[in-house]
């Protein structure tokens, strides 16, 4: 049987596309790709990739109608959460740290909830 191997692609509308596709570039360090379009290749990106659905009530994303937020595996939380508050990038002060790994949360320049994701040590 075919059957999907992970995610392709997330896509958000946004006010100004390239703006935003830059912001997280130079935040989370993601490979621009041309015209607002950012992505990840090779080894470094290999790893467990989530497909959840939530209640149509949650608050887990934040604020707001905000239909969707994009979870990013990160390599050290801890560290990207020092490089984001010297930016200046609104940091929800309560992360989570639980047998799946560490949480955070933060908010991109256009409002839009986005979980940061350490897995636990293999």
């Amino acid at each position: 049987m075919a059957k999907a191997v992970g995610i392709g692609g997330i896509f958000l509308k946004a006010r100004d596309p390239k703006a935003l596709a830059q912001w997280y570039a130079t935040h989370f360090g993601i490979a621009d790709q041309g015209g607002g379009t950012l992505g990840f290749d090779g080894p470094s990106s290999m790893g467990t990739t989530v497909f959840a659905h939530f209640p149509l009530d949650t608050a887990y994303f934040g604020e707001g109608g905000q239909q969707a937020m994009v979870n990013f595996r990160v390599d050290d939380l801890d560290a990207l959460l020092d490089q984001l508050a010297a930016a200046q990038v609104r940091i929800d002060p309560r992360p989570d740290d639980s047998p799946y790994g560490k949480f955070a949360w933060i908010w991109d320049p256009e409002g839009n909830r986005v979980e940061l994701w350490q897995p636990p040590a293999a």
